[in-house]
Formats: structure tokens, sequence, C-alpha cells
């Protein structure tokens, strides 16, 4: 993985810009910290900073063919295949690298190159003789991309700050970025870039840049069909579309390991990446996450009913693999808060968020590839959300139903819109799902759901697994984004998805033969978090200049009586902010997290 960037303009020579250049490379050096380069010229310059996973030695970019330069990030999991079209139309390579191959299926297919590729990326071409740009993004959103078009200048950064450092860029944000902030966030809608300047390219799209002129277009979405697989052809089709997402995402120059949960879905990508290893000769090495003490203060809820600890093990042993158990320090998890919403550019999910910041560095210290097993639970409908009817059919985003406790930590009246900015964000998505005649009410609502999650839920988890860990320079590969499987299990019945109404119980039945039986059926249950008191005495203590900054915007913004009482009683938030993992001790985190993003950047409010 890597680091990009682009600006194009043509009131300024560009190359009279070395301290600008220089710093928005500086700034995404801990996402390629292996290599640095450049392409310019007057009215464009392309950066890159570089990550080496395949092919070292070669593969250094921005990479030029004929008239076209590429600055990329992601890994191709289908890269033979699609050489292999291009060597039968002409075309050579001097690399065994993805880029190159990226590069000349642009140059062969254009925008159809997009149709070919079957993987995890965010990429531009510059067309050196038209002066115009064309960038894109995977399928799913794994690769972040953002933009900015003001005035006469074009910009774009896999990184939120990377274009925060163009004086043209204020670090402004507006009613609906702040809207999006406290009523939705750590989501953000498809495309929203929280700073009114910026902007995100969505998942599937790419877009066009000719002298002023931008124009963004959808390249792919989940369709409705017919699904005529019988069950038992339904849980093999799943077991070879999984293996073969994983076996793919394992190919490396580097070594690579897996996060190990003890759930299903880590466990599922562990034992084919330990069988496929062992066959040639190799020990997987597996990493998880805890927290000290967290055995003596591990509280069950709902949406975590039981700790990792005791399958961490019994996985571990199943597939032989070298285990190592990363224990956090809850202070330590605390004070890295902000830095993990630096990382991000926005404010994000607070200690799930920078407890994965502190867990990805000490893996980096080994690897730099890992496999994880985000996104299984919004296609195959993992959550409480899917199961319970009350949620389920309920008229709004299942794992932040209101937005009581959101309004009352802003001052009273200040964002009246902003359940209905919610509500209008929620209809968009399900306006934009698409059904069949044929479906049931409850069909027609999972097809809602799924959309609801992939579009949102998902988006958050993958926004987090990107920032958290490239900023270790540590690659992540999630091998349940495969678009091949998420395309299937969009169109798969409820009742072959959730047989008996067990949550993943498709997945449960296409791998239980290669599983121990109590990690088969082990109820699901998420990323680990912290319960120890020292963390919420640490955010509390954080959160005390928030209340008392009379010079910070955020001050007048913030209903300040409610985040005392917060602190006070963070039990009183009966409902999750968002998601199972964000209550009221996180609530006081996002809060921490929204300040100290307003200082770093120098954030002002127009309302």
């Amino acid at each position: 993985m890597c680091g990009i960037a682009g600006i194009l303009r043509e009131d300024v020579d560009l190359r009279e810009q070395e301290q600008l250049l220089c710093q928005m490379s500086d700034s995404l050096r801990s996402r390629g910290p292996d290599d640095s380069g450049r392409y310019l010229e007057p009215g464009a310059a392309l950066l890159h900073r570089r990550l080496a996973i395949i092919d070292p030695a070669g593969g250094r970019q921005p990479m030029r063919f004929g008239d076209l330069v590429i600055a990329y990030n992601g890994e191709i999991y289908n890269t033979a295949q699609v050489r292999h079209l291009l060597e039968s139309a002409g075309y050579s390579f001097e690399t065994t690298c993805d880029t190159e191959v990226v590069l000349k299926a642009y140059h062969k297919w254009k925008a159809g190159c997009l149709e070919k590729l079957n993987g995890i990326f965010a990429f531009a071409v510059y067309d050196t003789r038209r002066g115009t740009l064309f960038a894109a993004r995977d399928r799913i959103g794994v690769k972040p991309l953002f933009y900015c078009k003001k005035g006469r200048l074009f910009a774009f950064a896999s990184r939120i700050p990377t274009l925060l450092l163009l004086p043209e860029v204020e670090p402004v944000v507006d009613r609906s970025g702040l809207a999006e902030i406290f009523m939705l966030g750590p989501a953000r809608s498809p495309g929203h870039a929280v700073f009114r300047d910026l902007a995100e390219l969505p998942p599937a799209c790419y877009l066009t840049y000719d002298h002023g002129t931008l124009q963004v277009h959808r390249y792919w979405k989940l369709h409705a069909a017919p699904h005529t697989d019988s069950p038992a052809d339904t849980i093999e089709r799943t077991h070879q579309l999984v293996t073969d997402a994983v076996e793919r995402q394992l190919v490396s120059d580097v070594p690579v390991c897996t996060f190990l949960s003890g759930g299903l879905d880590s466990s599922i990508i562990s034992e084919i990446a330990a069988r496929k290893m062992a066959a040639q000769g190799e020990r997987l090495c597996t990493y998880s996450v805890d927290y000290e003490d967290n055995d003596r203060y591990f509280q069950k809820s709902l949406f975590q009913p039981n700790a990792d600890s005791d399958y961490i093990g019994l996985m571990a042993e199943a597939i032989g693999s070298d285990h190592r158990n990363v224990v956090l320090n809850n202070v330590d998890v605390a004070e890295a808060l902000v830095e993990a919403t630096l990382a991000r550019g926005v404010p994000g999910f607070t200690d799930v968020d920078s407890s994965l910041l502190l867990f990805c560095r000490q893996v980096h210290r080994d690897f730099k590839v890992c496999l994880s097993g985000e996104c299984a639970d919004e296609i195959f409908g993992g959550y409480p959300w899917y199961h319970r009817q009350e949620i389920l059919f309920a008229d709004t985003f299942p794992w932040s139903r209101s937005v009581d406790v959101r309004q009352s930590l802003l001052r009273p009246g200040l964002l009246p819109e902003g359940a209905d900015y919610v509500q209008a964000a929620y209809r968009r998505t399900v306006a934009d799902t698409e059904v069949l005649d044929t479906d049931s009410p409850l069909e027609k609502r999972m097809r809602q759901m799924f959309r609801l999650n992939t579009d949102w839920f998902m988006q958050t988890l993958l926004m987090r697994k990107d920032a958290m860990s490239m900023h270790s320079a540590l690659e992540v590969r999630v091998p349940f984004c495969d678009w091949r499987l998420v395309e299937y299990a969009y169109n798969m019945p409820w009742a072959l998805k959730s047989p008996e109404g067990r949550e993943k119980g498709v997945l449960r039945k296409a791998f239980e033969g290669e599983l121990p039986y109590q990690i088969a059926w082990r109820k699901k249950s998420p990323y680990p978090k912290t319960f120890n008191p020292a963390y919420f005495a640490r955010v509390k203590a954080l959160v005390e200049p928030v209340l008392t900054d009379t010079a910070c915007p955020l001050y007048e913004l913030l209903n300040r009586d409610a985040v005392v009482a917060l602190c006070q009683n963070p039990d009183t938030l009966q409902e999750p902010w968002y998601g199972q993992l964000m209550r009221g001790a996180q609530v006081v985190a996002y809060v921490v997290q929204i300040y100290g993003w307003v200082q770093a950047y120098g954030v002002t409010f127009d309302l």
C-alpha cells in the first residue's frame, strides 16, 4: 500500500512550489516509508510514497507509459489474469508489480479497466498530452481518496490532512459538516469529507478532471437478481468464494500475518492462511489484542456476550499458529485518542480507533502485511440489528436510532435540522437499493439493511482500518470485501443466509468442518474494547480543557452541562451512540477527539 497525492492547476507554476510539494509528500510518509517519488511539470504534480509489498526492487512510482503517468495505492488480486489479457493484446511488462498492470489496463480500456480489476485501490492517471486526470476507487471503498476543486485548483490525496496543507483549502466546517460530526459521526455521508472545501470520491466511482471541468461517475453497484443455487450449493459457493478471496490476498513478496480474535471471521481467515502456508512449509503468525486487567472488568452485554481470550488460544492451537497477544495499557489508549483522530483526519471511533492504532504499531515491528476479518457481519447478517424486529424495521439507521443524545451535546437550538439531516441521508440509501418485485417485505428490508450496512457502517470500519494501520505503515487486507462475495451475499435469501435465525449461519455451515465446534458456533462478539476504569478516568481528565477553553470555537457550540453529566453518570446513555462499541465513556472520548481535531487543524465553523 502507499500514499498518493496530486495537484493540477494552470495559474501557478508548480515547479516553484517545492516547499508545498515536500510538505504534502511528508504528510504521507507513514503510508509509504520505503520510497518516495514525484512527477512534475508546470501545471501538474503527482506525488507517491511507497510501502513496498510486491516487487520491492521494481515498481517505483509515479510510473509512466507513453503519455500516461500513474500514482497508485492498492493491491490487485487478479493481477496475473489481467496481465495475461494485456499480453494477449500485445503489451509487454518490465516489472512484476500490479502498478504496471493497472497503468497499461487503463491505457488499453480507459474507464473500462475498472470492471476487470479485483482488488483494493485508489489511483490517479494523468495524461501529459491532454492535461487531464482520471482517478478511481475500488468497488467496496477499502482504499480512500479525497479531493478538492476550488477556483482553478484541483487536488487529490489519500489523506484529508494532506489537502489541508494547500493554502487555498480552509479548515472550515459548515452546517452540513457539523451535522456529519454530531448527528452521523463517526460515520460520514458517502462523498462527504466534513470540511467545506473537501470531498471524498465515493466507493465504486471514478472522476475525470479536464481543464476545470470535474465529473464523477459510478461504475458499479449492487443489483438485485434471483438466487438460483440450492441450499447445499449456496454453502459450497460461499466456501469457495471466501477461500479464493483469502488465498488471493496471501500473495506478497514480504511475510504475511493475520489478526485472530477467536471469533468466526478471523478464525476462518487464519485457518485458510495457516493451511495454505503449511503446504508451502511456512508457519502462520497470528495476533490478538487485549487490555491490561480486562479480565477483571469485562461486562457482558447484548452486543458483546463473551470475552475473546478463551477462544483465541483454542483457535491458535487448532491451526498451529505462532500466536502473539498484544496487551495495551488503558491510559495509553486514552492518550492516543487525538493521534488516532489526526491519523483519520476527522473525529472517529474513539478508543476503537486508538487501540487499533497502538495494536498495529506493535504488529508493524515484525510485519508489513496482515489479513483481517472486517465486513463479514455486514454482508452475512452478523449484527443484532439484523435479528431484533424492533430494530430491523425501525425507519432509520439501526446502529443509532435516536439523535436525542447527539442533540443534547450541542447548545440548545444550534442544529434544529439535525434529525432531518439524518433521515435524508438514510432515505437516500434506501431509495437507491435495488429489490425484486418478488421480494417479500422481509427480503426487501434485508436488502435495504445490506446497503445501509455496506454503505455506512462498513465504511466507518474500513476507514478506521486503513487510517489506523497505515499510520504505522501496516497494510491490512480484508478478504470479506471481495466484491464477488459481496454480490453473491446481496442476492442470497435470508432463510439461507441465516438458517434458523442464526447470525452468519451460512458462513458457519460453510466452514464448520474446518474449525473447532466452539469457534464455528460461537455467538458473534465485536472488536474488544476496554472496560478498565483507568481508561475512563483518563478520558475525564482529557475532557476538562474542552469545558474551560473559551478561546476554542468548540466552547460555544457544546452543551457543556451535558458533557459534565455524562462524565458523572456514563451509564445513563441507554442506547449506543454508534453501534455496539460507543457508549457513555466513548461519547466523552469523542468530545476529546473533536477538541483535539479543532486545535490541531485550526478548525473554524461557518454556521
